[in-house]
């Protein structure tokens, strides 16, 4: 494997985040999901614009992965929305960890699940936590590994279609 290098991403990546992020959702949910869903929720959540008012707002972080030059995935981290249920604690989100899959199986997601746990470390976060489709059954497994367990539900709809992400939590150590 070639060395892989994390930088966070600035307004100038807004289209590179754009491309990963769309190759990698459709990938990975398109034969799931009806086509028209997955148009309408790429068009909403996916754009260009949507991703720049995103790196915009303070409280979203970007970390893009790269294998030597090529950039194969990225992380999105916030401190904006904490669910009831972790009240009490200083909690970061990994909102997105979209790995191309040509990249995966090759310690990408391992890496930059690091990353992420590392920056919340360094930062005094007590614990970090996600929501992940509830038939994402690789990436649930991939979360129990690095010691996330569950601790609720929400709604995540997908263009009209109403789907339910279960919520995983790992608590930092200090």
């Amino acid at each position: 494997m070639s060395d892989l290098t994390i930088r966070r991403a600035t307004v100038a990546d807004v289209l590179l985040l754009t491309k990963l992020g769309i190759t990698t959702f459709v990938h990975a949910f398109a034969a799931y999901n009806t086509e028209e869903d997955m148009d309408l929720y790429v068009a909403a959540e996916m754009g260009v614009e949507k991703i720049t008012a995103e790196l915009a707002d303070t409280g979203n972080i970007f970390f893009l992965v790269f294998d030597d030059t090529e950039a194969v995935g990225y992380a999105k981290v916030r401190d904006t929305q904490t669910p009831e249920e972790l009240g009490g604690y200083l909690a970061l989100e990994i909102e997105r960890i979209y790995i191309l899959h040509t990249a995966q199986n090759k310690r990408v997601g391992s890496t930059l699940m690091q990353y992420c746990l590392d920056y919340a470390r360094d930062r005094k976060y007590t614990l970090i936590w996600l929501g992940v489709w509830e038939h994402n059954h690789g990436a649930i497994r991939f979360y129990e590994r690095w010691g996330f367990s569950l601790f609720g539900s929400h709604p995540f709809i997908l263009g009209k279609d109403h789907q339910t992400d279960v919520l995983m939590k790992k608590e930092i150590d200090s």
